[in-house]
């Protein structure tokens, strides 16, 4: 009688050194959810699926989620003028006497739209 092959995950988990139980809390599921996918009682379609996901956008599986890391990661532009602090606080700018400040003041304005 010919013995069914291991399963990949049983192989890639072993490389890893990792214990059913470690991987399971790894991943968020439980040990026998591990052992049920290592023993192909438990299909795998749906780790297919996002296979297939990626091959058709051409992603990495990352890339279908996005990480509350991804936005801390986007630079801060850092207004540079008082024009602009006030255009993103939405406070009306005071007046200005100078008329080339004011000249100025609306130039920037111009160029942020």
């Amino acid at each position: 009688m010919k013995q069914k092959p291991k399963p990949r995950i049983a192989l890639l988990r072993e490389k890893a050194g990792l214990t059913q139980l470690e991987l399971s809390r790894l991943v968020g599921v439980t040990e026998s959810t591990v052992q049920n996918w290592e023993s192909g009682r438990t299909g795998t379609d749906h780790i297919e699926r996002i296979v297939r996901f990626c091959k058709a956008l051409n992603c990495q599986v990352e890339d279908l989620i996005e990480d509350i890391h991804d936005s801390l990661e986007k630079p801060v532009i850092e207004p540079s003028s008082l024009s602009e602090i006030q255009s993103l606080l939405g406070t009306e700018e005071p007046a200005i006497a100078n008329n080339s400040e004011t000249k100025v003041a609306q130039e920037e304005k111009v160029q942020r739209q």
